[in-house]
């Protein structure tokens, strides 16, 4: 293991937590435990975290509230990895709208469940302030809000994701496969679903400012880039 991370754990089954607080532990990660929601969210915003463990049915708080309460409360974009029986697309779709990063159904591999806590520590929005600025557009993570020019961006949930996505590669390209992944999981909808999300996401980015700023770049997928 190459990188140690501070690492939250929310989980309300005591056999489940001390087998991935074994696992981690091993692998060199520090580990911090909450038993219920309320003790979950108190840790997440008084410790360093890289990454929160989040499960969804917990005493006292649900994941989802608590998920939403880390986003609007805190300083830093702190990754997150919801853990949860729920499998269908509704409860995914709930717990990306809320703020999570990804979604790991149970039951789980320790070691997959430890390759996502890879790749989500290494994003490049670890650690990063709320506001993310590209030319004229300015996107507050916290309050899940958007600007372009000044002007506020009425954003539905799925398309604030991705332009969310968008925002935090640019200039890099994000490809359609990463995209569909984030938003849906492992069960991604038709191609065209994304590319009408796309549609509509620059009628409302690019259409009123007369000089779009969502790119398709070819073979690969979406890129957001200032205005020249």
């Amino acid at each position: 293991m190459n990188n140690a991370f501070d690492i939250l754990l929310v989980e309300d089954n005591a056999d489940l937590a001390g087998n991935v607080i074994d696992y981690l532990e091993a692998q060199g990660h520090r580990l911090h435990y909450a038993a219920d929601g309320e003790e979950g969210l108190c840790e997440a915003l008084t410790r360093p975290i890289d990454v929160v463990l989040l499960d969804l049915a917990l005493p006292r708080r649900d994941g989802l509230s608590v998920c939403a309460e880390i986003r609007r409360r805190s300083d830093q974009r702190i990754p997150i990895l919801m853990l949860t029986a729920r499998d269908t697309l509704d409860d995914k779709l709930a717990g990306f709208a809320s703020g999570a990063d990804d979604y790991l159904v149970k039951p789980f591999s320790l070691a997959e469940l430890a390759a996502r806590i890879e790749a989500l520590a290494q994003r490049p929005r670890l650690g990063q302030p709320h506001s993310i600025v590209v030319g004229p557009l300015t996107i507050d993570r916290r309050l899940r809000t958007a600007t372009r020019a000044g002007q506020p961006l009425r954003l539905s949930p799925l398309l604030w994701d991705i332009l969310l996505l968008l925002a935090e590669a640019s200039p890099q390209a994000v490809a359609r496969a990463e995209i569909a992944r984030q938003l849906w999981g492992d069960e991604p909808p038709s191609s065209d679903a994304l590319r009408s999300h796309i549609h509509l996401l620059r009628q409302i980015v690019d259409k009123p400012f007369g000089v779009p700023m969502i790119e398709t770049v070819h073979s690969i997928g979406f890129r957001l880039s200032p205005p020249p």
